[in-house]
Formats: C-alpha cells, structure tokens, sequence
C-alpha cells in the first residue's frame, strides 16, 4: 500500500522537506511536491468524511546513521515511487505482470531462516521504506512467495490532518513482518477510503475494506505470531494479504471512483458510494 508511509513514515521519518524535489509517489502517485494539502482540501459531496491520504517521507534506510533529508508526499497504500532507488534493491513490480495477477506460493517453514528468505525480508523492508509506503508484498519485487511487510509510524502519522487521523482509525504499530499470512474478517462492520498502491503509480480508488481482521502467520524467525488489527492497519493487511492472492485494489474499487491523483481533491460523482464507515 502506499502512503502509506514512509504503507507511513510509515517507514521513514519525516525530518525535513526538500522543496528543490519534484514529482513521485503511496502502496499505496505522480504529484508535484507541494504544500501537504489539508483535510478541507478533500470535498466529498454530501459525506462530511473526506477522502483518505496517506503522507509519506523517505529517509536514510540504516537506522544508527543521521537523518538524511526526508520528502513528503501525499499517497500510500501510496502509488508512488521514490525514482532515488537504492542499486541494491530490487524494482517494484508494476501492474500487469503476470506474478501480481497471480496466487503465490507458501513458504517452508523451514525454509525461513535462511539466507535467501532473509535477504528476501530486508529487500521487502528497504523497498516498501524507499518508495515510501506503508506496506509490501513479495509479489511486488517479483517474488510469488507469501510473505508481507508494513510498518506505520507516530511521526508520520502526524504529519496528516487530525480530522483524517480520526475519521481513518489510524494508530501507529511497529514493523511487521509476516510470512504465511492467513487473514480472517472478525466483523461485518466497514469501511471506505481512498487507497494507492505502488505497483499502480498515479492513481486511486476507493475500496471497502472490513473494520476489524485477524491474522496469523509466522514472523521472520519463523515463530508464530497473531495480529488483531483494527482500522487502518486493519485496511493495511487486507490490501497486502490481496497481494498474495494476486488480487490489486482495482480489482475491488468501487465503480467511477478511480482517478489520478492530480484530481484526488475532486467530488465523486453522483452515485459513488460515501467515504467512511458504514
């Protein structure tokens, strides 16, 4: 997902803005780099819920270095990318080919502590950070393997309108990574909010997701772990988990909400669902 930071600072921290950058970006979007738009900014005729945004911040992927400078955008579960790719990771992979489109594959339990799942992990973790977004899957960088990685951070959380924060259920949760992920929908309360994706730059849609999900799956030491996930994180989950099913949010969107970002801020049209949840 993009913006989804930097999925949130997602995975970057947000330390300055260069104004001298230009356009990119959330997985969820080409815009130019501008002053961060406010909620108000957002008209969704006649719902008072705007339209969801994630901003996004790149940073220096090493921790224990100093700060590099940080861009922001708006985007996510972002659909941007950051064109300053590090020559070690690995590319996004963009719609249409066919490892996004299709299911991917488990990975042996076994298998996880090695070398070659590891590197996996970090160049998942590296990707999803640089791009910025909020979340990733194997499938992006050309892996048909079942594993997922999202991150969403206080600083950048803070960076978006608290009015959006709210209306998004969004909280800050520490790095995750998941390998065999198996989602369950825990209630049949919903929601809808605009998502990106960085492996369909430049546009977004609104999708309904469920409000409260379940997942267990093993982390990166092949222990077993359990997420209840509510809200945004909840939103974050689904839309990777779909990743690995070779399911794209486009494929659930709701009708005549899809558009570019440069026209993000404009009113759905008359019959598109309200944002928010139901």
């Amino acid at each position: 997902m993009e913006a989804i930071p930097r999925f949130s600072n997602r995975l970057l921290s947000l330390s300055s803005i260069n104004p001298n950058t230009k356009s990119l970006i959330t997985p969820f979007l080409r815009l130019q780099l501008s002053q961060i738009p406010t909620f108000n900014q957002l008209p969704i005729s006649p719902n008072p819920l705007k339209t969801t945004r994630f901003f996004l911040s790149t940073k220096t992927l090493n921790p224990s270095s100093p700060p590099s400078t940080s861009i922001t955008r708006a985007g996510w579960l972002l659909g941007l990318g950051n064109n300053k790719r590090q020559k070690q990771l690995p590319d996004l992979v963009k719609a249409g080919d066919p490892v996004l489109h299709e299911a991917a594959r488990e990975v042996d339990p076994k298998d996880i502590g090695s070398e070659k799942i590891q590197k996996i992990i970090d160049d998942m973790i590296g990707v999803m950070r640089m791009a910025p977004g909020v979340g990733l899957a194997a499938p992006q960088i050309g892996i048909p393997l079942k594993i997922i990685v999202l991150e969403d951070t206080k600083e950048f959380i803070s960076y978006a309108p608290k009015e959006e924060i709210k209306a998004q259920d969004r909280r800050p949760f520490d790095l995750l990574v998941i390998v065999n992920p198996v989602l369950k929908k825990k209630s049949n309360k919903t929601a809808l909010f605009f998502e990106g994706c960085l492996s369909v730059d430049g546009y977004r849609a609104v999708v309904e997701r469920s409000l409260d999900v379940e997942v267990k799956g093993l982390d990166r030491y092949g222990q077993p772990v359990k997420v209840d996930a509510s809200g945004w994180q909840a939103r974050i989950l689904q839309h990777e988990c779909d990743h690995l099913e070779g399911t794209l949010y486009v494929d659930r969107m709701a009708p005549k909400t899809f558009r570019t970002v440069e026209n993000l801020d404009l009113p759905l049209a008359v019959g598109c669902p309200k944002l928010g949840a139901r």
